[in-house]
């Protein structure tokens, strides 16, 4: 087990801190936890609408397959950081943080 931030880059959104456990993703985390992440294809790693920014812990996930980079080269701004929340399955235990693109541009669900 181990802990979560989310941070958001909307303005009036505060940090939340919550669990995640091995062999969950962030996107599980965040819906379980009412933290708004769209996700468009339904977590199959067919869109780019759950991009997310790994700012602490990416060793904590597999690497990124070609498949997924491919979705975040699609995504809003993408940096050196970027991931999919579907794809960032939690592979050992330790704490992370993520920051969540502004989710008011995103049409989806």
């Amino acid at each position: 087990m181990g802990k979560i931030t989310f941070e958001f880059e909307e303005k009036d959104k505060e940090p939340i801190t919550v669990d995640i456990f091995k062999g969950e993703t962030v996107l599980d985390v965040a819906m379980d936890n009412d933290v708004n992440l769209h996700h468009n294809c339904g977590a199959v790693c067919g869109c780019s609408t759950c991009h997310i920014y790994v700012e602490t812990g990416e060793d904590l996930f597999p690497e990124m397959s070609d498949r997924e980079e491919e979705y975040v080269d699609r995504a809003r701004n993408p940096k050196y950081n970027s991931r999919l929340a579907c794809q960032c399955k939690l592979n050992e235990d330790g704490d992370l943080r993520v920051r969540i693109p502004d989710q008011s541009v995103i049409i989806g669900h």
